[in-house]
């Protein structure tokens, strides 16, 4: 069993479905980062300093004790981090779609296919014609 197990850790998808999501982590980490620190600051200008982040619908408000001290959180809808999470997720498909794209690019043209041979009614007209001969 452990040698079965070993044969299947060992073979080619699984080492290269590692890769691909430790690649994805990565690039998830680096979409991520463009999205919040480059993207979302321009769409906050453009939309007259407005940061989405921030944007929530509160349902019931903190409440606070005499000394300041949170006795029940805030309870709110945080819209805004979820139009930040769309946006991300419109940047991460455009940047896969490019690279799919660009490694599409550098894989070779698929060669034609063998031209293909007599079909079987072929053979058999061509086996009957030989036996009446």
């Amino acid at each position: 069993m452990l040698k079965e197990f070993k044969d299947f850790i060992m073979t080619g998808n699984v080492v290269e479905f590692a890769v691909a999501v430790i690649m994805a982590t990565a690039i998830g980490g680096v979409v991520n980062g463009f999205v919040n620190n480059i993207v979302m600051p321009v769409v906050g200008h453009f939309s007259g300093g407005m940061d989405f982040a921030d944007k929530k619908y509160v349902l019931d408000e903190a409440v606070v004790d005499a000394a300041g001290a949170v006795t029940s959180p805030e309870n709110a809808i945080m819209w805004g981090s979820w139009i930040n999470t769309i946006i991300n997720l419109l940047i991460v498909g455009l940047v896969m779609f490019m690279i799919v794209k660009a490694y599409n690019k550098t894989k070779k043209p698929a060669e034609d296919a063998a031209p293909a041979g007599p079909s079987d009614n072929d053979l058999l007209a061509e086996i009957r014609d030989l036996l009446k001969k």
